[in-house]
């Protein structure tokens, strides 16, 4: 299925990192090599024995730890291991339970144990070592930004012509022809470009989109290649709508309701509430006491019978899933598809039936509670402390917390998507531990003074940046 060109550009990519470590100052090249991979290196899952599939992420991961290494090898012997790590370590061990406990072997655990690591737990630790203050989070919300006005071109090109560039340029299609017709929306195209999706796509320019919102009105920047930011902005969101996903129209509108209601309002409740929200669902998933009837009621007031009736799709393949989850409930059925509900054709033949679209369906299925309660806290437990313990809501404008923020509220709608769709992003996993490692540092350090603090927070505000 992989091109040999396709191959030889992700292993490529690994003294190219070594190159960027050069070129740039730390905290740059670890922004520019996850980034640039991201969004243009091909998608590819080469499957090799007894080391983690090589994939774009993990070539880069990759890379970057043979550069720590190489050049900053005090910052790894610098990291001390926090309260919240903790979720994050048990998402990348949890694997190893899960296939003892279904005599899968000690083998298939490390194995799994080793690509979960990858996948999430790399991202997250380089996250930790080297973009957990303000400015590294600054420069990553830019990168964000940035990444989504590099794709403008490339969307707009794909959405007039269909998503061609990935055969164009690596010699094949991601997905097949089933994912080429799902991006016919609209009676024209939604844009693929260099990834898995169509979904994964808009979810990505959702994230830039508000990022640049955000960095726009508070100030933060205010030009991006002597262009005014406010220009961008406005070709950015043209192109997200061109994206045609109705879900993340959704998670934008939501994203900007809660970080402008939580600034004006000074109070950072409404997106503690849609944490609650998010929590109790997947926990009425979990017992199985979901009401899918209410959510298609819903969906069809929000959007269109059409998209509501693919969410109802997802619904009702849920259901049966987390039935058969339930049976190893702790840490569910291991890999190899035992997960997943299997009938018998008229043959007699074994069959699966079950699509598994949602990364939380996913999850539990295969790694039970455990591997459930780890992925959802390490990715939400970080944002909510950080709006908690050490910035309220009362700074999200300042310009030195206005990127902090915004990340950690994408950060929030990147999950909120997981309980729909399974669009593994390591970039978020890069923001989490970025996030983690600014609240694990000590308060005063985190604090900032602005003219929004509440006089009892404004006496141990710190003026002096991260």
């Amino acid at each position: 299925m992989y091109s040999p060109i396709a191959l030889l550009v992700v292993i490529a990519w690994i003294p190219t990192v070594l190159y960027l470590f050069q070129r740039f100052p730390p905290q740059r090249a670890v922004i520019v090599s996850f980034i640039a991979a991201w969004l243009f290196l091909p998608v590819i899952n080469y499957t090799l024995p007894g080391i983690p599939d090589i994939t774009k992420m993990n070539a880069t991961c990759y890379g970057i730890l043979l550069a720590t290494v190489i050049y900053d090898a005090g910052r790894i012997t610098s990291f001390k291991f926090g309260w919240l790590d903790l979720p994050m370590l048990s998402w990348c061990l949890c694997p190893l339970p899960s296939s003892i406990a279904n005599d899968l072997g000690l083998y298939n655990g490390f194995s799994a144990v080793l690509d979960q690591t990858m996948t999430w737990g790399v991202p997250y630790f380089l996250g930790r070592i080297y973009l957990a203050n303000l400015a590294g989070l600054r420069q990553l919300a830019i990168g964000v930004f940035i990444g989504g006005l590099a794709y403008v071109p490339l969307c707009i090109y794909e959405v007039r012509l269909s998503p061609q560039l990935h055969l164009t340029i690596y010699g094949y299609y991601p997905g097949g022809v089933e994912y080429f017709i799902q991006s016919m929306r609209a009676g024209g195209f939604r844009p693929m470009v260099f990834m898995n999706h169509g979904l994964m796509v808009a979810a990505w320019m959702m994230a830039a989109t508000l990022t640049g919102i955000w960095l726009w009105k508070s100030g933060t920047i205010k030009h991006v290649w002597n262009i005014p930011i406010q220009r961008l902005v406005i070709v950015m969101l043209i192109t997200f709508v061109l994206c045609k996903s109705s879900g993340a129209y959704i998670l934008l509108v939501l994203g900007i309701v809660l970080l402008f209601s939580s600034s004006w309002l000074r109070t950072a409740i409404p997106v503690l509430l849609l944490i609650l929200g998010m929590s109790l669902y997947l926990y009425q998933g979990v017992t199985g006491t979901v009401s899918g009837e209410q959510i298609y009621d819903m969906a069809v007031k929000i959007t269109n019978e059409e998209r509501a009736e693919s969410l109802k799709f997802r619904l009702d393949q849920e259901i049966p899933l987390s039935e058969r989850a339930r049976q190893r409930i702790i840490f569910g059925w291991g890999g190899f598809g035992r997960n997943r509900v299997w009938t018998r054709d008229w043959k007699g033949d074994l069959v699966d039936k079950s699509v598994t679209d949602s990364l939380w369906i996913i999850v539990f299925g295969v790694n039970g509670v455990v591997g459930l309660v780890s992925i959802t806290a390490s990715m939400l437990l970080p944002p909510a402390s950080l709006f908690i313990l050490r910035y309220p809501a009362s700074t999200w404008f300042h310009p030195k917390v206005a990127p902090a923020a915004v990340l950690a509220v994408a950060l929030i709608l990147y999950m909120l998507d997981c309980i729909i769709n399974a669009m593994t992003n390591p970039v978020f996993a890069l923001i989490s531990g970025a996030i983690s490692g600014l609240v694990l540092k000590e308060a005063r350090t985190n604090q900032v003074r602005g003219t929004r603090l509440s006089p009892s927070r404004r006496s141990l505000a710190q003026a002096r940046p991260n």
